[in-house]
């Protein structure tokens, strides 16, 4: 009497827990995946981090002097032209008849960061990723004109860019757009750059080429070869 039965008072370790599924177990351990999507995160923060940190590489493009030039009735280019677009208030227009930044008189575009317009009475036609030197002629109609709101803007155009996670650089897309001035010209259009080496970020670099005639021929005429005697 008084004497405590056998086992009480006695304590055991405790078994790991494991609850029976269709016959077998589960464990409390974390699954595979879990650790797998972590490392996975893990991994992405310093990518993005290690991005935002490195020094980025400019192209070596200068500003180009602005010296405007009558084109004339000609076709003119290829012309690669670079130009300060990094206000946040003014647009920097640019005039192919002249074939330069132009502060007064008539214009044919004009850039603002990464926006781009074309002047009223004008507009842009996205032709995608083809070769700048394979168009040789523009189409005669399709050309957008300028989206007006708080923040102007040419649907032609639009996100000429792309944007990346790892550099947070924009990259032209490398498309080629045609252009149709208000006063019925023509020019195909190239965007190159965002950045240069003079002013960093929001200077734009394109090509184009020009034809002062009126025609929608921007490119040479394609001879076909001669027939054999």
């Amino acid at each position: 009497m008084g004497k405590p039965a056998r086992g009480e008072g006695e304590l055991h370790p405790t078994a790991e827990l494991r609850i029976p599924v269709h016959g077998g177990g589960v464990s409390t351990r974390p699954p595979i995946l879990v650790l797998v999507v972590g490392l996975a995160f893990v991994l992405l923060i310093a990518a993005l981090l290690i991005g935002s940190l490195a020094q980025p590489e400019f192209p070596a493009y200068a500003l180009t002097a602005p010296h405007p030039r009558v084109a004339g009735d000609t076709l003119l280019g290829a012309v690669t032209y670079t130009l300060d677009a990094s206000s946040t208030e003014q647009w920097r227009r640019f005039d192919f008849g002249r074939g330069a930044v132009v502060d007064s008189g008539g214009w044919d575009l004009a850039f603002r960061r990464f926006h781009l317009i074309a002047a009223p009475g004008g507009g842009i036609l996205d032709l995608g990723p083809a070769p700048f030197d394979s168009v040789r002629e523009l189409p005669a109609s399709g050309y957008l004109p300028n989206t007006t709101g708080p923040d102007t803007t040419n649907p032609g155009v639009g996100k000429w860019y792309g944007y990346s996670m790892l550099t947070h650089l924009l990259t032209s897309k490398r498309h080629v757009y045609g252009v149709r001035t208000a006063d019925g010209r023509y020019a195909k259009l190239e965007l190159l750059a965002y950045y240069c080496k003079d002013v960093g970020t929001a200077c734009i670099t394109f090509r184009y080429a020009y034809q002062g005639n009126g025609t929608p021929r921007v490119g040479p005429q394609s001879h076909a070869p001669s027939p054999s005697p």
